[in-house]
């Protein structure tokens, strides 16, 4: 009886392997069903693909007008025009009150990062064109003195006007080459010719003027003046009067 049920279970045990399908067979069933799916996506999505560009151009030929139907929705189409007239006046009135903050008359406006200038009459542009501005240079002296060669920013008034100007060296100008610092009205102190043609009187000893070293034009190589080529200088000179505002940032 024993060896009857033994016998048994081996049988059935054997009959169960041989109905249990392999792994290497359900992964083969598993991997076809894969590349099946990926296939008929691909025949689906195919025409999609083909016509995309045409597609494409479609989609951009109807966003504008879906763009106006909005614009046209919210404020009405018979209206386009009345908004338009009323932008038109809202920007009117925005130059008119921006207009009182303008000097009357010539100004003049000088950008000392980028070394250019703009010669305005009210709203209108006069000239345009570069100079040069402070270098940022700091020159170191005794007992804890220093200079730093910048120019001033902010806004400033022509305080005077001058032909033929002659430059009175300052302290700075002798102990940046090394030699003594004379008395205040030594003969030394006068150079001539080094001014260009005008200046410009700003204040504290800062002035706009010509150059003799055109080729440094439109490069910060100043010792705090502004200096502008000689066709330049001369149409600021003959348009600023005393008085004239200069704005410089």
């Amino acid at each position: 009886m024993q060896d009857r049920t033994v016998q048994w279970d081996v049988t059935n045990e054997a009959r169960v392997k041989k109905d249990r399908p392999s792994a290497g067979r359900t992964f083969l069933k598993v991997f076809l069903a894969f590349i099946m799916a990926i296939g008929l996506s691909i025949l689906l999505s195919w025409p999609v693909v083909r016509n995309f560009n045409k597609i494409q151009e479609i989609a951009l030929h109807f966003k504008p007008k879906a763009e106006l139907q909005s614009t046209a929705t919210r404020i009405g189409l018979g209206n386009l025009k009345t908004y338009q007239e009323s932008l038109d006046k809202d920007l009117a009135g925005i130059q008119k009150k921006l207009s009182v903050f303008l000097p009357k008359g010539p100004f003049l406006i000088i950008n000392t990062s980028a070394n250019n200038f703009r010669l305005m009459n009210e709203a209108k542009v006069l000239r345009e064109g570069v100079c040069s501005t402070g270098s940022y240079t700091i020159l170191q002296a005794g007992d804890n003195k220093q200079w730093i060669f910048k120019t001033p920013r902010g806004m400033f008034k022509i305080l005077n006007k001058v032909n033929d100007p002659v430059w009175k060296k300052p302290d700075w100008a002798f102990i940046e080459e090394g030699l003594p610092v004379p008395s205040a009205n030594h003969p030394s102190r006068y150079e001539y010719g080094v001014l260009g043609d005008h200046s410009m009187i700003l204040g504290d000893g800062y002035m706009i003027h010509g150059t003799l070293y055109k080729r440094f034009l439109g490069m910060p190589v100043t010792h705090g003046c502004v200096r502008m080529g000689d066709a330049d200088l001369e149409e600021v000179f003959k348009t600023m009067q005393i008085g004239s505002k200069v704005y410089i940032y």
